[in-house]
């Protein structure tokens, strides 16, 4: 969704970018421009004495606000983490260890393509260090079950890295799709 807003805003603000330039430019150039064209000629100004006194500082200051807290949400959104970096795990002696998150990622996507009928595995850890979640994705061969390979993926794979790391719950995810096969030619 982050890479759907950065496109969107980008769009924008670009669009916004072009209009204003090129009506400037137009205005700038002494072009023959519309009687309802913000700008004629070169000395026109952009904003006239009456307009400015009667929106003033306080639309100007406004607008900013909201540029500034809008600039400070989107840069807190890129650099929030998307992938969990590592579990906390206790170790039942007062103190904890700590468990990289790519290391139980790579092995439960190694256990994960190890199951009869998947093609491939992506594992993604996300939530907090106390409380993870996993997103998986499995890409299946035409001729298994999906029931039967969330089975086999419950009872194995996360089963196991749930335990490995000392979890109580792993809520997971999961998304299934199909390998595309080719028709077998008969001759």
């Amino acid at each position: 969704m982050l890479r759907t807003v950065n496109r969107v805003v980008l769009g924008l603000a670009g669009a916004v970018l072009i209009c204003a330039g090129g009506a400037a430019l137009a205005a700038g150039l002494d072009l023959d421009v519309p009687a309802w064209w913000p700008w004629r000629g070169s000395d026109t100004a952009v904003l006239s004495d009456s307009a400015r006194t009667r929106w003033g500082r306080p639309v100007v200051v406004a607008v900013l606000a909201l540029l500034v807290l809008l600039a400070l949400w989107w840069l807190t959104a890129q650099l929030r983490r998307h992938r969990l970096a590592e579990v906390l795990i206790d170790s039942r002696d007062g103190e904890s260890a700590v468990l990289r998150g790519r290391a139980l990622e790579g092995a439960a996507e190694a256990e994960a393509e190890a199951l009869d009928g998947v093609t491939r595995a992506r594992v993604r850890l996300t939530g907090r260090r106390t409380a993870p979640s996993a997103r998986v994705s499995l890409l299946l061969e035409p001729h298994v079950s999906p029931d039967e390979a969330l089975a086999r993926l419950r009872d194995g794979a996360l089963r196991h890295a749930r335990e490995s790391a000392g979890l109580q719950e792993l809520p997971a995810e999961a998304q299934l799709r199909a390998a595309r096969h080719t028709a077998r030619r008969v001759t």
